[in-house]
């Protein structure tokens, strides 16, 4: 006979008003149950609003728990997780995560953990054949890769750059150490980060009406620190390059239906000048774009690719996995490549196979990032 006790638990719900932040879920909560055959268990529940979530644009969905009310927070693996709400959600309505050998795994009382919800909408990226324009690494990658990939598997990557408000909940959620802060990100011009208190218990703001903004002034370690924090990687050169330019067929090699029209396109909006015409079709160099610098995430329609992901020519350059090693730095942390144009670049500098470089440790004001999940280099 199977018996279930069910008791109440504590939760957070982490949500955003704008799809560009957290999605907000509602209905949330925690259970907790015991079964004869399977032993404990805890059911989280959620209901997702309608806002679009289909099966190429879904939301990507993470639990954080901490065993001790709080003072610790982990990502939740996701092997220990089954049900219908968790990792990738293409669909609106209830949903349900059920955690399984959580007591025996690494919570010793699962009664008195806390979890917190997220999701943020990514856009599914086919497996395929794609024409890649650049070689990764610029050809100095230390992998030794010399020669553009033709094809990557499939992969999920987030719409919107990194915003301020979901930095901030990394930086409060992390135990206010003061990592992955600098001063510099205080400047609400080009970033917008406040930092009160004193170590170990910083708490973190983002400045008022910089929330949707990218977060910039991030090293290549920080990025990894947040996209480890909730489940995520950063892009490789390939990976990024293929979500700019679709694949040879935008809905994969699979199926084989829809051609891509523009295989080989210099923008993710197709040929046509950034600022033909006196229309910009994403945030550059200068103030006639209507932006002095950063510009709220997804600002732009024009600048989408053919996936529904956005920013990829201007805004924010943003961090790759690949290296960039020349005899000059061999055996030392060589620089990392950075794909996409920013604010600060010229026409020239926005298109699909810019690439500036960057060493790992460098935090500016025009660098950001994304994260992508699937796939692999």
């Amino acid at each position: 006979m199977r018996r279930f006790v069910f008791l109440a638990m504590i939760v957070h719900l982490a949500g955003g008003a704008s799809l560009a932040q957290w999605i907000d879920l509602s209905d949330v909560a925690v259970t907790h149950g015991s079964s004869e055959l399977a032993g404990p268990q805890v059911v989280i529940s959620y209901s997702f609003p309608e806002v679009g979530i289909f099966e190429d644009t879904p939301a990507y969905v993470f639990v954080r728990y901490s065993p001790d009310q709080g003072a610790t927070w982990r990502l939740l693996p996701a092997e220990f997780l089954r049900g219908d709400g968790f990792d990738i959600v293409n669909s609106a309505g209830p949903k349900k995560i059920v955690l399984w050998g959580a007591a025996q795994a690494f919570v010793s009382d699962i009664e008195k953990a806390e979890f917190r919800v997220r999701a943020m909408k990514v856009a599914r990226v086919p497996a395929g054949a794609f024409k890649m324009l650049t070689v990764p690494g610029g050809g100095y990658d230390e992998s030794g890769a010399d020669i553009a990939p033709s094809a990557v598997p499939w992969f999920y990557m987030a719409q919107y750059e990194t915003t301020i408000s979901m930095y901030v909940d990394f930086l409060n959620e992390m135990g206010g150490s003061g990592v992955g802060w600098n001063d510099r990100m205080a400047d609400e011009t080009r970033c917008g980060i406040t930092r009160d208190g004193a170590a170990p218990h910083f708490q973190y703001k983002a400045a008022p009406g910089r929330e949707q903004y990218p977060v910039t002034f991030v090293s290549w370690y920080a990025a990894q620190a947040f996209l480890k924090w909730c489940g995520l990687r950063l892009p490789t050169e390939a990976e990024w390059e293929k979500a700019v330019l679709g694949g040879k067929y935008l809905d994969g090699d699979t199926t084989k239906r829809v051609a891509n029209p523009l295989p080989d396109r210099a923008y993710p909006w197709g040929n046509e000048d950034p600022d033909k015409d006196g229309s910009y079709r994403c945030n550059m160099d200068g103030k006639e774009d209507g932006f002095a610098y950063t510009a709220p995430v997804g600002s732009f329609p024009a600048d989408k690719s053919p996936y529904g992901i956005y920013d990829m020519a201007g805004n924010v350059a943003e961090w790759t996995t690949n290296q960039y090693t020349t005899k000059w730095h061999a055996g030392t942390d060589g620089y990392r490549v950075l794909r996409g144009g920013s604010w600060t670049a010229l026409p020239e500098g926005v298109d699909a196979i810019a690439q500036p470089t960057m060493v790992p440790i460098k935090a500016s004001s025009f660098i950001g990032f994304r994260g992508v999940k699937g796939g692999g280099p």
